[in-house]
């Protein structure tokens, strides 16, 4: 019987997060709908805490690699232990989560044992024994659905592209997976971390809220005067009480090299749209943009779009927002900040 590996690596606390149970569940449809058997791989300094998170997932079999060497994301062990897991596997098809830990790995495990890996995987159908993966390309415009015969097929999910897996826990028995580490392996060490303070973080991948600030908030205003430190101070205001993400437009992250004021706490890495990413949240907030297509396309897995502007004929009036409030940014969001405020 074919088998299909589900590859994890475990978080800080020895879980799961999201991301691998989004992968979880759509290996576990994927193995049923091949009739093949489901196996998970676990990778981290202790393991026995995740296999115990996801127990009652109906896995064959609970592959783990654990120990200290394994708690830190570096190529060569976490190469080494992905490898040593497949072939205790004797998997097909590979199923991971697309985090920045196994994106860098993976293709190269797929590599070692002649296979092939395809990453920001945002789909995969299985029936009468044929798989089929689906992602975007140019930008998210263009959705290709496509096969490969090469095995073993790596296939690594975007976060945020798939339901969760939601079964219960259980108990579950790990095999252990052996892995013989050189000095080689361990010659990159990771001597600490540095994150931004929590009120300076303004990208928040699992936030429900995602806000997007466009050129408008820059630009003179009612009064023929540009108010850029009101508006910072009122979109980091909404961002502290709602906790959302922040995404902008590109003409507003570009506008500092044109020699124009820029929102201070804005970089390339907020920017969404043809240029920039395309985050996944539930619900999206625009103020002061104009609906241009780069734009749209970048929030265009958002669910539920909301957008605030002064011209009702702008481009978000032309169904690219599910709702659309005609009126002045400024005002609308310093009202929303004092309700937000005033909330016990």
């Amino acid at each position: 019987m074919r088998n299909v590996l589900f590859l994890a690596h475990t978080e800080a606390d020895g879980t799961l997060a999201r991301p691998a149970l989004e992968a979880l569940g759509t290996a576990a449809n994927v193995a049923a709908g091949l009739g093949a058997s489901l196996v998970t791989g676990l990778i981290g300094e202790n393991v026995k805490a995740a296999a115990g998170q996801i127990g009652g997932c109906g896995a064959a079999r609970f592959l783990g690699v654990a120990g200290p060497d394994f708690a830190q994301s570096r190529y060569g062990s976490d190469a080494a232990a992905a490898e040593a897991i497949c072939r205790a596997a004797n998997a097909e098809v590979v199923m991971a989560a697309g985090t920045s830990r196994f994106s860098r790995v993976l293709p190269g495990v797929a590599q070692r044992l002649g296979g092939r890996a395809d990453t920001h995987v945002t789909g995969v159908s299985a029936s009468n024994g044929g798989l089929a993966a689906a992602r975007w390309f140019y930008r998210q415009r263009m959705e290709g659905v496509f096969q490969r015969n090469q095995r073993p097929w790596f296939l690594l999910l975007d976060p945020g592209s798939q339901p969760a897996w939601q079964g219960s826990g259980g108990s579950a028995t790990v095999e252990p997976v052996a892995v013989t580490l050189t000095e080689a392996h361990r010659r990159t060490s990771v001597v600490g971390q540095r994150a931004p303070a929590a009120d300076a973080q303004t990208i928040r991948p699992d936030a429900a809220l995602l806000f997007v600030a466009g050129a408008g908030w820059t630009k003179k205003q009612a009064d023929g005067q540009a108010h850029v430190q009101e508006a910072e101070k009122l979109i980091l205001d909404f961002l502290r009480l709602t906790r959302a993400s922040l995404g902008s437009t590109k003409s507003l992250v570009d506008l500092g090299g044109e020699g124009q004021a820029v929102l201070s706490f804005l970089t390339h890495l907020n920017q969404v749209g043809q240029t920039g990413s395309t985050p996944r949240h539930p619900k999206g907030l625009a103020a002061c943009c104009h609906g241009e297509e780069p734009h749209t396309v970048g929030w265009r897995f958002i669910n539920e779009r909301r957008a605030i502007n002064l011209d009702p004929n702008c481009g978000w009036a032309r169904g690219k927002a599910d709702v659309l409030y005609v009126a002045d940014a400024f005002a609308v969001m310093a009202k929303v900040n004092a309700l937000l405020a005033a909330k016990p």
